[in-house]
């Protein structure tokens, strides 16, 4: 029995259950027997409420209550030091848990574990998730990279998440408040609605808790206290509005399974039983019914392993096919053939503006959404792939073009953009470097990138090579070319700032279609193409 089980899936795939017998599971009739949760997120209720601001709130609580923090790494549990009472990991878990259900702690921080665990009644009153659930086995980490930013990964996360939110409410007659903080996380909840992925109870709760946080809407943090006195204190109108909704709320008997990974399993079973033929069908029916570019492209690479077995010739035409639709993949054995990136057609300002309507549909989460962006842009260990991505996404925000080619095509540098008028950044992103000069190797890896532009690229395109590390220094062993420009820490925060800046600016004032406007603060805000290098970059030293 499980509470949190979204995707029906896992009864097949790990239990053995016939799919056709998974629409028969048993069920509740209603969800009135939940216990009372107030999920809320403070930086959607406010975006500039600061993850200090709610540390400081969580410590502010927990001189009362036991306040838990689960955190996705050790590396974020370090943002909690100055206020943690008990830090656990795998060493005193089942220790500390006692401790939690037997007296008062105080604030504790749990790393990476979102299961398992009871913390009933007073043991946490106060759960909060800090940031994305770290994923743990190295083949899930393979198919999040495949699958990052799409509907399949969304809805991993989400049982994850879910999971993680019922620690702190064990039956019926529990209460606890939940915050779920982070920019990425509430990013993904909000800007790619992967809340439809919520157990319906969890989805009611989040909907309630909104309803009721509106009357703070934009206010300071200090506002969030009164809002979650309604469940510490058990006051009758929440528990009157709680109950209510939940015991009106209906369990639908329908399916809840994903029909790729059912196909996955179904070509499995064929080819064990020498059927490859019949997998190669169902694959290939699968591969037409995807509905996103990233899961069909994932699909089709699937699809190659098993064509693989009788035409190799035919499975590389298939993976080349893949890697158009998702360039994160596996890549073909004779590589892709690189496409230019493309010019900017029109001004920056109509290319920002389109951008920022496509992408937000509900213009006050833009600012959620691009934080999220921003705040994966930081000198941490482990985040390449984020910083990449990030540095991608922020050239569509600006309104120029962004390319990963090393990513998309195994060369040439870790990003490109186009800034309009034949003018191109070369780009290097060292954000997980340590050291305190920069590297005679990665001062060949820009020269390299270069080399591979004007390849690609005629003499009419002028680039700017820049390099993303924390020092301005190359050891003595580098060659820099002079025209190599450095994007240190000081920079890149400058850079964020501004960006975030620009953002509220057009949200605030709902300018978001307003091409004159975007115009204007592109200027006060120094985004435009000829701003970025004289304002976010600097001369390096020997």
């Amino acid at each position: 029995m499980t509470a949190t089980l979204a995707d029906d899936t896992i009864l097949s795939t790990h239990f053995g259950v016939d799919p056709q017998f998974i629409s028969n599971t048993i069920t509740p009739d209603n969800a009135g027997d939940a216990g009372d949760r107030m999920i809320l997120m403070p930086q959607v209720i406010n975006p500039e409420i600061t993850d200090n601001d709610i540390k400081s709130l969580c410590k502010q609580i927990s001189l009362n209550k036991n306040v838990v923090i689960i955190v996705p790494s050790e590396y974020r549990s370090k943002h909690w030091d100055d206020v943690v009472d008990l830090q656990l990991n795998a060493n005193n878990i089942e220790a500390g848990i006692e401790r939690l259900n037997r007296e008062h702690v105080g604030l504790t921080v749990l790393i990476n574990r979102y299961d398992g665990i009871d913390l009933p009644h007073n043991a946490c009153r106060l759960l909060v998730l800090d940031g994305i659930p770290n994923t743990r086995r190295l083949i899930d980490k393979v198919k999040q990279g495949y699958l990052l930013s799409s509907g399949l990964h969304a809805a991993r996360y989400i049982q994850t998440i879910e999971q993680g939110m019922g620690r702190g409410v064990r039956s019926n007659n529990d209460y606890c408040v939940v915050l779920l903080t982070g920019k990425e996380l509430t990013s993904m909840l909000y800007v790619d609605n992967a809340k439809k992925h919520f157990s319906p109870a969890t989805l009611k709760q989040v909907e309630m808790s909104e309803s009721i946080s509106e009357q703070i809407q934009g206010k300071p943090i200090s506002e969030l206290l009164s809002v979650m006195d309604y469940c510490f204190n058990q006051q009758t109108d929440w528990i009157t509005f709680t109950r209510g909704n939940l015991s009106s709320l209906q369990y639908e008997k329908t399916e809840s399974t994903n029909p790729l990974t059912l196909s996955i399993l179904s070509a499995y079973n064929a080819t064990n039983r020498g059927n490859i033929s019949s997998a190669i069908d169902v694959l290939d029916t699968a591969v037409k019914c995807c509905k996103e570019k990233k899961s069909e492209g994932y699909m089709k690479q699937i699809l190659s392993e098993y064509v693989n077995i009788q035409d190799k010739i035919e499975s590389q035409k298939i993976l080349h096919a893949a890697n158009s639709l998702n360039a994160r993949l596996l890549k073909p054995i004779d590589g892709m053939q690189y496409q230019r990136i493309n010019e900017i057609t029109h001004e920056q300002a109509i290319c920002c503006s389109n951008y920022l309507q496509s992408t937000f549909i509900i213009a006050n989460k833009a600012i959620i959404g691009v934080d999220c962006i921003l705040d994966n842009l930081r000198f941490i260990p482990d985040s390449y792939q984020k910083f990449e991505l990030s540095i991608n996404t922020l050239a569509n925000i600006l309104g120029f073009r962004g390319q990963r080619p090393e990513e998309d095509y195994g060369k040439g540098p870790d990003n490109l953009w186009a800034l309009g008028n034949n003018q191109y950044l070369v780009i290097e992103c060292k954000n997980e470097a340590t050291a305190d000069k920069i590297t005679k190797y990665y001062c060949n890896q820009l020269s390299g990138s270069t080399l591979w532009f004007n390849e690609q690229y005629d003499s009419n395109h002028n680039y700017t090579p820049i390099i993303v590390h924390p020092s301005v220094i190359f050891e003595y062993a580098a060659s820099p070319a002079q025209d190599v420009r450095i994007m240190n820490e000081e920079c890149l925060n400058k850079l964020r700032k501004n960006v975030h800046d620009f953002i509220r600016s057009i949200v605030t004032t709902n300018q978001m279609k307003d091409v004159a406007a975007i115009r204007e603060k592109l200027t006060a805000y120094k985004l435009r193409g000829i701003d970025i290098v004289s304002n976010y970059t600097v001369s390096f030293k020997r």
